[in-house]
C-alpha cells in the first residue's frame, strides 16, 4: 500500500516550480531521513537541484537536519533561504499566546508593539523599525512583497524572545512583522525591546534582528521598475539550526 508526502513550498521555490506543494509517493508508513527526501525532490526537479539543496526541511514547524527522519503523516515545507497603507480587514494573521509576537498583513503600530513591553522594572526601551527603502546598489524599488510559512514564524519569533530572556533576564521583547505587500516608508518590522538598563536594550534589539534574519521563515520580494527578485538570507551561509 502507498502513502505520500506532501510539501509545502514557499517564495523563489514556489514560484520555481509552479506550484504551493508537492506530493511524493512512498510505501506506506515508511520514514525518509530528511537528505533522502530532498534528493527525491531534487531529482524532480533537476533544473532546481541547487536551491533545493541549501533548502532546509521543517517538519511540524520545527527546522529538521539532514539526517533526523521523517515520516507522511508530519507536517513539512521545504524552505528556502530567508531573507529576511489603507485600512483593510486582515486576511492572514498569526499571533503567539501572549500576543507581543505577531505576523500580519495589516499596517504594524509602532505605539502598539512598544506598549507590549513597557514595566515597571525596566527603566529603557527602545523600538527598532525596519522600513522599505527607495534605493538599493543603484537600483529603484517601487515596493517589497512578503511571505511567511506563518505558524512557524510565530513559533520561532517566540523563540527568540526566549533566547533574549535567557540571555539578559528581566529583558521583555515584541516583534511584529508584515506580510504582503509593504510600500515604500512603510515598516515591515518592528522590535521592540525594555530592559532594566539601556546597554542590554541596544544588545537584545540587534540580537532579535540578526536572530530574525537567521531562523524565521519569511521571505522579501524586491519589485523594481525594471523586474523583480526574492532575496534570501545575506549573512552568509544560511544555517538555521546554528546559535549564535
Amino acid at each position: 500500500m502507498k502513502t505520500t508526502y506532501t510539501i509545502q513550498l514557499f517564495a523563489g521555490l514556489s514560484e520555481r516550480i509552479g506550484q504551493p506543494t508537492i506530493t511524493l509517493s512512498a510505501d506506506n508508513d515508511q520514514s525518509l531521513q530528511v537528505s533522502a527526501l530532498k534528493q527525491r525532490i531534487a531529482d524532480l526537479y533537476p533544473q532546481h537541484k541547487e536551491v533545493i539543496r541549501v533548502s532546509f526541511l521543517a517538519c511540524n514547524q520545527a527546522y529538521a537536519s539532514d539526517h533526523d527522519t521523517v515520516t507522511p503523516s508530519d507536517e513539512l515545507a521545504l524552505l528556502p533561504p530567508v531573507s529576511g497603507g489603507e485600512d483593510t480587514e486582515v486576511i492572514h494573521e498569526g499571533r503567539s499566546e501572549d500576543s507581543r509576537y505577531l505576523v500580519t498583513d495589516a499596517p504594524l503600530s509602532v505605539d502598539e508593539i512598544s506598549s507590549l513591553v513597557i514595566s515597571p522594572a525596566n527603566g529603557a526601551s527602545l523600538a527598532f523599525i525596519g522600513t522599505t527603502r527607495e534605493w538599493t546598489q543603484g537600483k529603484r524599488t517601487i515596493r517589497l512583497e512578503y511571505e511567511a510559512y506563518v505558524p512557524m514564524a510565530v513559533r520561532t519569533l517566540r523563540q527568540i524572545g526566549e533566547e533574549i530572556d535567557e540571555k539578559w533576564p528581566g529583558t521583555l521583547c515584541a516583534i511584529a512583522h508584515r506580510i504582503g505587500v509593504v510600500e515604500l516608508a512603510e515598516a515591515s518590522v518592528i522590535i521592540a525591546v525594555s530592559a532594566p538598563h539601556r546597554d542590554v536594550c541596544y544588545e537584545a534589539s540587534r540580537y532579535a534582528i540578526e536572530r530574525l534574519k537567521q531562523i524565521v521563515p519569511i521571505w522579501k520580494k524586491e519589485i523594481w521598475e525594471d523586474g523583480s527578485e526574492w532575496k534570501g538570507h545575506q549573512l552568509g551561509p544560511w544555517n538555521p539550526v546554528s546559535s549564535l
